[in-house]
């Protein structure tokens, strides 16, 4: 799923607005905080949502400005 990150919380976690109007919880993936891929209210991403609890997500890539990949 895309969405937007509305707002930067604490520990690394976004508050993101997703396409279909549901708002829910990032966190960014091992691999992003790895090479140390910054996130900015605003920036448009691809998150995964857990099965377990779709209020809460991992944010796999963050699109580049005019980026729209299929997922």
């Amino acid at each position: 799923m895309t969405g937007e990150i509305v707002e930067a919380l604490r520990n690394g976690m976004f508050r993101i607005q997703l396409d279909n109007g549901h708002e829910t919880l990032g966190y960014t993936a091992g691999k992003m905080r790895r090479f140390r891929i910054r996130m900015n209210p605003g920036d448009r991403v691809r998150i995964e949502l857990s099965a377990y609890d779709l209020g809460r997500g991992r944010i796999v890539y963050r699109m580049r400005p005019g980026d729209e990949r299929p997922e």
